[in-house]
Protein backbone atom coordinates (compact mmCIF):
# COMPACT_ATOMS: atom_id res chain seq x y z
CA UNK A 1 0.00 0.00 0.00
CA UNK A 2 1.46 3.43 -0.91
CA UNK A 3 2.51 5.50 2.08
CA UNK A 4 0.12 8.33 1.21
CA UNK A 5 -2.95 6.10 0.90
CA UNK A 6 -4.05 6.50 4.53
CA UNK A 7 -3.66 10.27 4.33
CA UNK A 8 -6.01 10.34 1.35
CA UNK A 9 -8.83 8.61 3.22
CA UNK A 10 -11.41 11.14 4.38
CA UNK A 11 -13.86 10.75 7.26
CA UNK A 12 -17.36 12.13 6.95
CA UNK A 13 -17.92 15.73 8.01
CA UNK A 14 -17.35 16.28 11.72
CA UNK A 15 -15.72 12.96 12.60
CA UNK A 16 -12.11 14.03 12.07
CA UNK A 17 -12.49 16.82 14.64
CA UNK A 18 -14.20 14.68 17.27
CA UNK A 19 -12.76 14.45 20.76
CA UNK A 20 -13.50 10.84 21.76
CA UNK A 21 -15.14 9.98 25.06
CA UNK A 22 -12.52 9.07 27.66
CA UNK A 23 -13.75 6.50 30.19
CA UNK A 24 -12.58 6.31 33.78
CA UNK A 25 -9.34 4.45 34.43
CA UNK A 26 -9.98 0.79 35.35
CA UNK A 27 -8.74 -0.48 38.72
CA UNK A 28 -6.66 -3.21 37.08
CA UNK A 29 -4.87 -0.66 34.90
CA UNK A 30 -4.08 1.59 37.85
CA UNK A 31 -2.70 -1.23 39.98
CA UNK A 32 -0.54 -2.48 37.11
CA UNK A 33 0.80 0.90 36.01
CA UNK A 34 1.24 2.55 39.42
CA UNK A 35 2.20 -0.46 41.50
CA UNK A 36 -0.58 0.02 44.04
CA UNK A 37 -2.90 -2.51 45.63
CA UNK A 38 -6.50 -2.45 46.87
CA UNK A 39 -7.32 0.57 44.75
CA UNK A 40 -10.80 2.10 44.79
CA UNK A 41 -12.56 3.57 41.78
CA UNK A 42 -14.94 6.47 42.34
CA UNK A 43 -14.76 7.89 38.85
CA UNK A 44 -17.68 6.60 36.79
CA UNK A 45 -20.80 7.17 38.89
CA UNK A 46 -21.39 3.47 39.51
CA UNK A 47 -23.54 1.95 42.25
CA UNK A 48 -21.21 0.67 45.02
CA UNK A 49 -23.79 -1.95 46.01
CA UNK A 50 -23.91 -3.39 42.51
CA UNK A 51 -27.14 -4.86 41.12
CA UNK A 52 -30.01 -6.45 42.98
CA UNK A 53 -29.25 -9.95 44.34
CA UNK A 54 -32.23 -11.07 42.26
CA UNK A 55 -30.28 -10.11 39.15
CA UNK A 56 -27.37 -12.33 40.18
CA UNK A 57 -29.70 -15.26 40.78
CA UNK A 58 -31.35 -14.77 37.41
CA UNK A 59 -28.00 -14.49 35.68
CA UNK A 60 -26.97 -17.84 37.12
CA UNK A 61 -30.16 -19.39 35.79
CA UNK A 62 -29.39 -18.04 32.32
CA UNK A 63 -25.88 -19.48 32.41
CA UNK A 64 -27.37 -22.89 33.18
CA UNK A 65 -28.93 -22.92 29.69
CA UNK A 66 -25.91 -22.93 27.37
CA UNK A 67 -28.01 -23.70 24.31
CA UNK A 68 -29.64 -20.28 24.66
CA UNK A 69 -26.25 -18.58 24.23
CA UNK A 70 -26.33 -19.55 20.56
CA UNK A 71 -29.63 -17.76 19.97
CA UNK A 72 -30.16 -14.12 19.09
CA UNK A 73 -31.78 -11.94 21.74
CA UNK A 74 -35.32 -10.63 21.36
CA UNK A 75 -34.81 -7.77 18.91
CA UNK A 76 -37.93 -6.03 20.15
CA UNK A 77 -37.12 -6.40 23.86
CA UNK A 78 -40.72 -7.34 24.60
CA UNK A 79 -40.24 -8.53 28.20
CA UNK A 80 -38.26 -5.47 29.28
CA UNK A 81 -40.60 -3.06 27.50
CA UNK A 82 -43.60 -4.71 29.09
CA UNK A 83 -41.98 -4.46 32.54
CA UNK A 84 -41.11 -0.81 31.91
CA UNK A 85 -44.75 -0.07 31.09
CA UNK A 86 -45.81 -1.65 34.38
CA UNK A 87 -43.16 0.31 36.28
CA UNK A 88 -43.78 3.70 34.66
CA UNK A 89 -47.57 3.71 34.21
CA UNK A 90 -48.14 5.33 37.65
CA UNK A 91 -46.13 8.30 36.34
CA UNK A 92 -47.31 8.24 32.72
CA UNK A 93 -50.77 6.77 32.37
CA UNK A 94 -51.68 5.09 29.08
CA UNK A 95 -48.01 4.39 28.32
CA UNK A 96 -47.58 1.74 25.63
CA UNK A 97 -44.60 -0.39 24.60
CA UNK A 98 -44.69 1.32 21.20
CA UNK A 99 -43.45 4.49 22.91
CA UNK A 100 -40.22 2.88 24.14
CA UNK A 101 -36.86 2.74 22.35
CA UNK A 102 -34.17 0.52 23.87
CA UNK A 103 -30.49 1.34 23.64
CA UNK A 104 -27.10 -0.16 24.42
CA UNK A 105 -26.95 2.22 27.36
CA UNK A 106 -28.67 5.60 27.17
CA UNK A 107 -25.59 6.82 25.26
CA UNK A 108 -26.80 4.67 22.38
CA UNK A 109 -30.23 6.30 22.51
CA UNK A 110 -28.66 9.77 22.47
CA UNK A 111 -26.68 8.78 19.39
CA UNK A 112 -29.82 7.39 17.72
CA UNK A 113 -31.61 10.67 18.41
CA UNK A 114 -28.85 12.66 16.75
CA UNK A 115 -28.78 10.35 13.73
CA UNK A 116 -32.56 10.51 13.40
CA UNK A 117 -33.13 14.25 13.68
CA UNK A 118 -29.93 16.11 12.80
CA UNK A 119 -27.42 16.25 9.99
CA UNK A 120 -25.20 18.53 7.95
CA UNK A 121 -26.50 22.10 8.07
CA UNK A 122 -28.57 21.51 11.21
CA UNK A 123 -27.92 22.84 14.71
CA UNK A 124 -28.08 21.02 18.06
CA UNK A 125 -28.26 23.02 21.28
CA UNK A 126 -26.81 21.95 24.62
CA UNK A 127 -25.22 23.67 27.59
CA UNK A 128 -21.68 24.38 28.59
CA UNK A 129 -20.54 21.73 31.10
CA UNK A 130 -23.15 19.27 29.76
CA UNK A 131 -22.62 15.54 29.16
CA UNK A 132 -19.71 14.79 26.81
CA UNK A 133 -21.79 12.51 24.57
CA UNK A 134 -23.88 15.43 23.28
CA UNK A 135 -21.06 17.05 21.27
CA UNK A 136 -19.83 13.64 20.13
CA UNK A 137 -23.24 12.63 18.79
CA UNK A 138 -23.72 16.05 17.21
CA UNK A 139 -20.39 16.16 15.39
CA UNK A 140 -20.63 12.55 14.26
CA UNK A 141 -23.69 13.36 12.14
CA UNK A 142 -22.13 16.53 10.75
CA UNK A 143 -24.45 18.89 12.63
CA UNK A 144 -23.31 22.11 14.29
CA UNK A 145 -23.12 22.27 18.08
CA UNK A 146 -24.56 25.42 19.63
CA UNK A 147 -23.24 25.57 23.19
CA UNK A 148 -24.94 28.03 25.53
CA UNK A 149 -23.11 29.51 28.50
CA UNK A 150 -23.87 27.84 31.82
CA UNK A 151 -25.65 29.54 34.69
CA UNK A 152 -24.24 28.61 38.10
CA UNK A 153 -22.69 25.49 36.55
CA UNK A 154 -26.06 24.43 35.14
CA UNK A 155 -28.37 25.03 32.20
CA UNK A 156 -29.42 28.59 31.38
CA UNK A 157 -32.79 27.85 29.80
CA UNK A 158 -33.31 31.44 28.66
CA UNK A 159 -29.97 31.35 26.86
CA UNK A 160 -30.99 28.08 25.22
CA UNK A 161 -34.28 29.61 24.04
CA UNK A 162 -32.42 32.60 22.63
CA UNK A 163 -30.06 30.24 20.77
CA UNK A 164 -32.88 28.65 18.77
CA UNK A 165 -32.69 29.39 15.05
CA UNK A 166 -34.27 28.17 11.84
CA UNK A 167 -31.55 25.50 11.77
CA UNK A 168 -32.23 24.08 15.25
CA UNK A 169 -33.41 20.47 15.15
CA UNK A 170 -32.51 19.06 18.56
CA UNK A 171 -31.94 20.23 22.15
CA UNK A 172 -30.22 18.13 24.83
CA UNK A 173 -30.85 18.84 28.53
CA UNK A 174 -29.44 16.67 31.32
CA UNK A 175 -31.43 16.85 34.54
CA UNK A 176 -29.65 16.33 36.88
CA UNK A 177 -26.64 17.39 34.86
CA UNK A 178 -23.44 15.41 34.51
CA UNK A 179 -20.71 16.34 35.47
CA UNK A 180 -21.85 19.28 37.61
CA UNK A 181 -24.83 17.68 39.39
CA UNK A 182 -26.99 20.77 38.98
CA UNK A 183 -30.76 20.33 38.80
CA UNK A 184 -33.59 22.21 37.10
CA UNK A 185 -37.02 22.48 38.70
CA UNK A 186 -40.12 21.01 37.12
CA UNK A 187 -41.64 24.46 36.64
CA UNK A 188 -38.53 25.72 34.85
CA UNK A 189 -38.53 22.81 32.43
CA UNK A 190 -42.27 22.97 31.75
CA UNK A 191 -42.05 26.69 31.01
CA UNK A 192 -39.13 26.00 28.69
CA UNK A 193 -40.99 23.27 26.80
CA UNK A 194 -43.96 25.60 26.24
CA UNK A 195 -41.69 28.07 24.45
CA UNK A 196 -39.78 25.65 22.21
CA UNK A 197 -41.25 25.33 18.69
CA UNK A 198 -42.96 21.97 18.35
CA UNK A 199 -40.85 20.87 15.39
CA UNK A 200 -37.68 20.90 17.54
CA UNK A 201 -37.05 17.70 19.49
CA UNK A 202 -36.21 18.28 23.17
CA UNK A 203 -34.35 15.47 24.93
CA UNK A 204 -34.40 15.46 28.74
CA UNK A 205 -31.69 13.09 29.90
CA UNK A 206 -32.73 11.64 33.27
CA UNK A 207 -29.85 9.23 33.90
CA UNK A 208 -29.77 10.29 37.58
CA UNK A 209 -33.54 10.61 38.14
CA UNK A 210 -33.67 8.07 40.97
CA UNK A 211 -31.22 10.13 43.02
CA UNK A 212 -32.83 13.53 42.50
CA UNK A 213 -36.33 12.20 43.22
CA UNK A 214 -35.33 10.73 46.62
CA UNK A 215 -36.48 12.57 49.74
CA UNK A 216 -32.89 12.94 50.98
CA UNK A 217 -31.65 14.66 47.81
CA UNK A 218 -32.50 18.17 48.95
CA UNK A 219 -34.17 18.90 45.59
CA UNK A 220 -37.02 16.38 45.62
CA UNK A 221 -39.68 19.01 46.33
CA UNK A 222 -38.90 20.97 43.17
CA UNK A 223 -37.54 18.18 40.99
CA UNK A 224 -39.89 16.14 38.83
CA UNK A 225 -39.37 13.73 35.97
CA UNK A 226 -40.68 15.00 32.66
CA UNK A 227 -42.28 11.66 31.82
CA UNK A 228 -45.74 12.91 32.75
CA UNK A 229 -45.36 15.77 30.27
CA UNK A 230 -44.92 13.56 27.21
CA UNK A 231 -48.65 13.56 26.31
CA UNK A 232 -48.57 17.36 26.35
CA UNK A 233 -45.45 17.82 24.21
CA UNK A 234 -45.17 15.76 21.02
CA UNK A 235 -41.54 16.83 20.66
CA UNK A 236 -40.39 15.65 24.13
CA UNK A 237 -38.14 12.63 24.64
CA UNK A 238 -37.05 11.39 28.09
CA UNK A 239 -34.03 9.09 28.36
CA UNK A 240 -33.16 6.81 31.28
CA UNK A 241 -30.48 4.24 32.10
CA UNK A 242 -29.93 1.08 34.13
CA UNK A 243 -26.23 1.93 34.57
CA UNK A 244 -26.51 4.12 37.65
CA UNK A 245 -28.97 3.36 40.46
CA UNK A 246 -29.73 -0.10 39.07
CA UNK A 247 -26.05 -1.09 39.12
CA UNK A 248 -26.03 -2.63 35.63
CA UNK A 249 -23.40 -0.47 33.93
CA UNK A 250 -21.59 -3.48 32.45
CA UNK A 251 -24.79 -4.70 30.77
CA UNK A 252 -25.35 -1.41 28.88
CA UNK A 253 -29.10 -0.91 28.98
CA UNK A 254 -30.86 2.40 28.42
CA UNK A 255 -34.13 3.53 26.96
CA UNK A 256 -36.22 6.49 25.90
CA UNK A 257 -39.89 7.27 26.31
CA UNK A 258 -41.53 9.50 23.73
CA UNK A 259 -44.60 9.83 21.55
CA UNK A 260 -45.34 6.81 19.42
CA UNK A 261 -44.45 8.83 16.32
CA UNK A 262 -40.94 9.68 17.55
CA UNK A 263 -40.35 6.16 18.89
CA UNK A 264 -41.28 4.73 15.50
CA UNK A 265 -38.64 6.91 13.84
CA UNK A 266 -35.99 6.02 16.43
CA UNK A 267 -36.67 2.31 16.11
CA UNK A 268 -36.11 2.52 12.36
CA UNK A 269 -32.58 3.82 13.00
CA UNK A 270 -31.83 1.60 16.02
CA UNK A 271 -29.51 -1.29 15.23
CA UNK A 272 -31.15 -4.73 15.43
CA UNK A 273 -30.18 -6.72 18.54
CA UNK A 274 -28.52 -3.69 20.15
CA UNK A 275 -29.27 -5.26 23.57
CA UNK A 276 -28.07 -8.74 24.45
CA UNK A 277 -30.21 -11.36 26.17
CA UNK A 278 -28.47 -10.99 29.55
CA UNK A 279 -29.01 -7.23 29.51
CA UNK A 280 -32.67 -7.44 28.55
CA UNK A 281 -33.60 -10.08 31.10
CA UNK A 282 -31.52 -8.77 33.99
CA UNK A 283 -32.82 -5.22 33.53
CA UNK A 284 -36.38 -6.56 33.71
CA UNK A 285 -35.55 -8.40 36.94
CA UNK A 286 -33.86 -5.30 38.38
CA UNK A 287 -37.00 -3.23 37.85
CA UNK A 288 -38.91 -5.54 40.19
CA UNK A 289 -36.56 -4.94 43.13
CA UNK A 290 -37.31 -1.34 44.01
CA UNK A 291 -36.27 -2.02 47.61
CA UNK A 292 -32.70 -2.42 46.33
CA UNK A 293 -32.97 0.89 44.48
CA UNK A 294 -34.18 2.68 47.59
CA UNK A 295 -31.34 1.15 49.61
CA UNK A 296 -28.81 2.21 46.98
CA UNK A 297 -30.10 5.77 46.78
CA UNK A 298 -30.29 6.19 50.55
CA UNK A 299 -26.68 4.97 50.82
CA UNK A 300 -25.75 7.55 48.19
CA UNK A 301 -27.12 10.47 50.19
CA UNK A 302 -25.50 9.22 53.37
CA UNK A 303 -22.18 9.06 51.55
CA UNK A 304 -22.73 12.47 49.97
CA UNK A 305 -23.13 14.00 53.43
CA UNK A 306 -19.89 12.39 54.60
CA UNK A 307 -17.94 13.75 51.62
CA UNK A 308 -19.39 17.24 51.98
CA UNK A 309 -18.50 17.32 55.68
CA UNK A 310 -14.98 16.21 54.77
CA UNK A 311 -14.62 18.88 52.08
CA UNK A 312 -15.77 21.57 54.51
CA UNK A 313 -13.27 20.39 57.11
CA UNK A 314 -10.49 20.72 54.53
CA UNK A 315 -11.73 24.10 53.30
CA UNK A 316 -12.58 22.75 49.84
CA UNK A 317 -15.47 24.22 47.89
CA UNK A 318 -17.82 22.02 45.87
CA UNK A 319 -20.80 22.17 43.51
CA UNK A 320 -24.01 20.94 45.22
CA UNK A 321 -25.13 17.81 43.39
CA UNK A 322 -28.44 16.02 42.83
CA UNK A 323 -26.73 12.91 41.44
CA UNK A 324 -24.48 10.15 42.74
CA UNK A 325 -21.32 12.21 42.31
CA UNK A 326 -19.96 15.59 43.33
CA UNK A 327 -17.44 18.03 41.84
CA UNK A 328 -14.95 19.35 44.37
CA UNK A 329 -12.83 22.40 43.68
CA UNK A 330 -9.18 21.53 44.15
CA UNK A 331 -7.73 24.62 42.51
CA UNK A 332 -5.20 25.26 39.78
CA UNK A 333 -3.30 22.07 40.66
CA UNK A 334 -6.24 19.69 40.11
CA UNK A 335 -4.35 17.70 37.50
CA UNK A 336 -1.47 17.19 39.92
CA UNK A 337 -3.85 16.24 42.75
CA UNK A 338 -5.57 13.73 40.45
CA UNK A 339 -2.20 12.13 39.71
CA UNK A 340 -1.26 12.02 43.40
CA UNK A 341 -4.58 10.37 44.20
CA UNK A 342 -3.73 7.63 41.72
CA UNK A 343 -0.56 6.88 43.69
CA UNK A 344 -2.79 6.71 46.77
CA UNK A 345 -4.83 4.03 45.00
CA UNK A 346 -7.84 6.32 44.51
CA UNK A 347 -9.34 6.85 41.05
CA UNK A 348 -11.50 9.95 40.65
CA UNK A 349 -12.50 11.75 37.45
CA UNK A 350 -10.69 14.78 36.08
CA UNK A 351 -13.11 17.10 34.26
CA UNK A 352 -10.67 19.20 32.29
CA UNK A 353 -12.34 17.91 29.11
CA UNK A 354 -15.34 19.96 30.25
CA UNK A 355 -13.06 22.99 30.70
CA UNK A 356 -13.46 22.58 34.47
CA UNK A 357 -9.75 22.76 35.17
CA UNK A 358 -10.01 23.40 38.91
CA UNK A 359 -12.40 20.56 39.75
CA UNK A 360 -12.38 16.80 40.20
CA UNK A 361 -15.55 14.71 40.00
CA UNK A 362 -15.95 12.07 42.71
CA UNK A 363 -18.56 9.33 42.63
CA UNK A 364 -20.26 8.46 45.89
CA UNK A 365 -18.93 5.05 46.92
CA UNK A 366 -19.24 2.73 49.86
CA UNK A 367 -18.48 4.02 53.35
CA UNK A 368 -14.94 2.62 53.07
CA UNK A 369 -14.38 4.12 49.63
CA UNK A 370 -15.63 7.54 50.71
CA UNK A 371 -13.27 7.51 53.67
CA UNK A 372 -10.37 6.43 51.44
CA UNK A 373 -11.05 9.48 49.26
CA UNK A 374 -11.16 11.90 52.17
CA UNK A 375 -8.04 10.46 53.84
CA UNK A 376 -6.10 10.64 50.57
CA UNK A 377 -7.24 14.18 49.84
CA UNK A 378 -6.30 15.29 53.33
CA UNK A 379 -2.79 13.86 52.97
CA UNK A 380 -2.35 15.50 49.56
CA UNK A 381 -3.88 18.93 50.22
CA UNK A 382 -2.93 19.22 53.89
Amino acid sequence: MPENTAASIQAVTGVANLSPYIPGKPIETLEREYGVQNAVKVASNENPLGPSPNVLAHLNSLLSKPQELARYPDGNGFVLKDRLVEHLTPVLSQLGTQQITLGNGSNDVLDILARTFAGVGDEVIFSQYAFAVYPIATQAVGATAVITEALNWGHDLNAMLNAISDKTKLIFIANPNNPTGTCLSASELKNFLKQVPQHIVVVVDEAYEEYAAHKLSGVSERYQSMLAEIPHFENLVVTRTFSKAYGLASFRVGYSISSQYIADLLNRVRQPFNNNTFALECAAVALDDQAHIQQSVALNWQGMAVLIDGFKAMGLDYIPSAGNFICVQTGAYSARIYEKLLYEGVIVRPVSNYQMFEHLRISIGSANENQRVLDALKRITG
